[in-house]
């Protein structure tokens, strides 16, 4: 009974992020997406949290932590900020209309079940369905990366991205602790980057919506 508690509160953990993470591709507005996201990394630090009762992994709450601390709180504070400091459009343009981004989306987590299930035949079942929601968060956060023409929401994809990777590192079991604060520092470095660029690409063109920028170069007429 208590195994299967254990197995039903990790899969209702898992897709929550998974849900999320077809919710940012949904948003329009940019402080919808970036509070969306901000309920994504929550659900991933509880989904760390539960792994790390069910594994017995004492250092899993360190990066449960991590995630609560920098990617639900810090980090969207921190962009809340670039788009009040920056005067950013707060409509969010996009190369697909949201209801076909939606129908590829749901595409994609069928093509990672199709994909992962197979591959981890011999792995436990825990296992093998939390990668499949862990290779569906990384895919969804790619498509967000291509079919978002707003530098912030395109930044916003990448670390969902992130995210998805970082829900495969606490699903599998043995996975050592400097994995995942080796993803996070990366994450932090990647965010101090991107502020300092759009910065200086606010300055020098005075938007950040992509299309505009592919304009100027002449890549469209």
């Amino acid at each position: 009974m208590a195994q299967q508690f254990s197995y039903d509160l990790a899969h209702l953990i898992g897709a929550t992020v998974l849900m999320a993470g077809m919710g940012l591709l949904y948003q329009r507005r940019l402080f919808a997406v970036l509070n969306t996201f901000a309920f994504q990394a929550v659900a991933l630090a509880a989904a760390a949290a539960w792994q790390a009762h069910v594994q017995h992994a004492p250092h899993l709450y360190a990066t449960a932590a991590i995630a609560l601390i920098f990617k639900a709180i810090a980090v969207p504070l921190a962009l809340h900020w670039l788009v009040e400091r920056l005067g950013i459009h707060r409509t969010v343009e996009t190369a697909l209309s949201i209801g076909w981004t939606m129908i590829v989306g749901v595409a994609l987590v069928a093509l990672s079940i199709m994909l992962v299930l197979p591959v981890t035949a011999k792995a436990a079942a825990l296992t093998r369905e939390s990668l499949s929601i862990a290779m569906s968060v990384v895919l969804l956060g790619m498509l967000m990366m291509i079919t978002r023409r707003n530098a912030v929401t395109q930044v916003v994809g990448f670390m969902a991205l992130e995210n998805g990777l970082i829900l495969a590192a606490v699903s599998a079991k043995g996975m050592p602790l400097v994995v995942e604060i080796s993803i996070a520092f990366s994450v932090l470095v990647a965010m101090t980057v991107f502020g300092i660029f759009f910065f200086r690409i606010r300055e020098r063109f005075d938007t950040l919506d992509l299309n505009y920028l592919e304009t100027y170069r002449g890549d469209r007429q």
